[in-house]
C-alpha cells in the first residue's frame, strides 16, 4: 500500500510499503517513487536496514514509526 511519510523538515514523501519474509525474518520492503528500494526489519524496538540500503537515521525512524502504526492497526483488527 502507498503511505505518506512526513519528515521532520516538513516534507512529505509517498512510499509503497509491503511486508514479506526473508529467511526467518519478517521484513518490510519500502519502495520510493524514484525507484529506490530499502528492506527494513525490527530488532527489539529499533528499526534496522540492510547494509546496501541508503536511508539516513531520521528517515529510518520516520518510516519505522509508520510501520509500527501499521502493525498496531493490524493487531487491533484481529
Amino acid at each position: 500500500m502507498d503511505y505518506k511519510i512526513k519528515l521532520a523538515d516538513g516534507k512529505a514523501h509517498l512510499v509503497e510499503i509491503t511486508s514479506a519474509y526473508f529467511k526467518s525474518w519478517h521484513v518490510w520492503n519500502v519502495k520510493f517513487k524514484d525507484g529506490k528500494v530499502a528492506m527494513l526489519y525490527k530488532v527489539g524496538s529499533e528499526w534496522m536496514q540492510r547494509n546496501e540500503d541508503f536511508l539516513e537515521a531520521h528517515l529510518l525512524t520516520a518510516i519505522g514509526s509508520t510501520i509500527d502504526k501499521i502493525i498496531y492497526r493490524r493487531t487491533i483488527a484481529f
